[in-house]
């Protein structure tokens, strides 16, 4: 397989290998590529993880524990594709474990970092071109944590008058 020629770099604190260990046993054809360790040189404890490459879905990532210095922000996110609900539900319920819900299908995982999980459904329905589709869906998104594929199908079918499920 050829190198990637952009690779996203996450700042840890010092969860970096946990968290890629964690990340690849949610995702099909995730791997752990390679650890390396800092060495007498630093500035970590020698023999400590440094980075850890990692593959998620096919992708490459590098975790380094860095420190506390950069903290994760929600100016970045991982968006996950979910071809149904059972995905959504699936991974919502593993990042969230030890993390936080937010609105419109975001959350952040127990080490701080955001993530977007989003049914295929809701970007065909929000993307369509006639308004009395995409405009019911997105009210709907609007006032989900968890993005619900039937609840916006249901506010797109009454034309978003009763708003989604609770």
């Amino acid at each position: 397989m050829p190198e990637q020629k952009i690779t996203t770099f996450l700042w840890f604190d010092h969860q970096a290998e946990e968290a890629a260990r964690f990340y690849t046993s949610l995702f099909p054809d995730s791997r752990i590529v390679g650890v390396q360790r800092y060495g007498e040189a630093g500035p970590g404890a020698a023999g400590s993880v440094m980075t850890v490459s990692f593959d998620l879905a096919g992708q490459r990532y590098v975790a380094l524990n860095g420190g506390p210095i950069f903290p994760f922000t929600e100016a970045i996110s991982l968006q996950v594709n979910c071809e149904d609900q059972a995905e959504v539900d699936r991974l919502w319920d593993a990042l969230t474990e030890g993390g936080q819900e937010s609105d419109c299908g975001w959350l952040k995982d127990r080490y701080g970092l955001s993530w977007q999980i989003t049914p295929r459904r809701l970007m065909e329905l929000i993307d369509d071109p006639d308004p009395a589709v995409s405009q019911p869906a997105m009210r709907a998104m609007l006032q989900m944590k968890k993005i619900d594929i039937k609840a916006l199908e249901d506010a797109v079918a009454d034309g978003g008058a009763t708003g989604p499920a609770s």
